[in-house]
């Protein structure tokens, strides 16, 4: 039924039945003429957004598979959208990570290639220094490397741009990579689970969708594991905490979305951490090689 006053949206000239658009959306607000009135709205919509973040964010760390049950419960209005939260925490995840300290593992990195080469510390290295070693091994690759003849060359050159400028380079198409391989990664995983998951049978996007909120769960913890890890000693016991926690997390979420019984999912929690990780595996060495190719 359409307002009695007869007001229609500002935005496609739809009457009004109540304070949203049934045609577009938009909310039936006054104009704005207030400070007061903007801030008003300002701290409604914020304060509206983080009722819906939070409702979404502390189930997906404590309560494995509940926001895969209510995505197919239908009850999705309350949360964010799981392609959405998948993206924005894994963009959150690789800003965290570069915008923190470097770690010990670039640190490793680094020294690994500058001793390699006999070179000093980076900051007393001269730039245009010979690193003799490193490009005597980058001259052996294309003899001894497997694969296609026209993807030899492309490797030695990327290995040479490494001695040369370091492995920062490389780092970074990795980084730039790595969501996009995440792509082809999830549905190869989520076919797995099909045949995983074959009686009672389950539609193969119900798998998908499960993987994408044990990703987006992953991310989330990960993006607060290396701040805690950057402001908090022991980060060793850090590490060992969230491979635990991962390992809960993950046959939890199977027998909450599935229903299955404890011992059938651990079975296949093990069953599919193995192919899980040998998938995982092939597909960061697939990433590391386009990457370098790529520089």
């Amino acid at each position: 039924m359409d307002r009695p006053d007869g007001t229609r949206c500002a935005n496609c000239g739809v009457a009004l039945a109540g304070l949203y658009c049934h045609a577009c959306g938009q909310r039936h607000e006054p104009h704005i003429h207030s400070i007061g009135h903007f801030l008003a709205e300002a701290a409604e919509s914020v304060t509206h957004a983080d009722s819906r973040l939070w409702r979404t964010l502390l189930p997906l760390l404590f309560r494995p598979g509940f926001l895969t049950v209510e995505f197919f419960a239908g009850r999705r209005a309350r949360y964010l959208p799981p392609i959405r939260l998948y993206l924005v925490l894994s963009v959150a995840l690789f800003l965290v990570a570069g915008a923190l300290p470097d770690g010990d593992g670039r640190r490793n990195l680094d020294v690994a290639f500058q001793d390699r080469a006999g070179a000093p510390a980076r900051e007393t290295a001269d730039a245009s220094a010979p690193r003799a070693p490193v490009i005597r091994d980058c001259e052996t690759l294309e003899v001894s490397l497997p694969g296609a003849p026209w993807l030899r060359p492309r490797l030695v050159a990327a290995c040479h741009r490494v001695a040369s400028e370091g492995p920062d380079a490389l780092v970074e198409s990795l980084v730039h990579n790595l969501p996009r391989a995440m792509f082809l990664f999830l549905p190869l995983v989520a076919a797995l689970m099909q045949l995983l998951y074959w009686r009672p049978r389950h539609a193969y996007v119900e798998h998908l969708l499960f993987l994408v909120h044990n990703h987006a769960a992953v991310f989330l913890s990960g993006t607060l594991l290396l701040i805690a890890a950057a402001l908090l000693p022991g980060s060793t016991l850090l590490a060992l905490a969230a491979l635990v926690y991962y390992a809960w997390y993950l046959q939890r979420a199977l027998r909450t979305v599935y229903g299955q019984g404890r011992a059938l999912t651990l079975f296949k929690f093990a069953t599919l951490g193995v192919v899980y990780l040998a998938l995982g595996l092939v597909m960061l060495v697939a990433t590391v090689v386009v990457s370098a190719v790529a520089l």
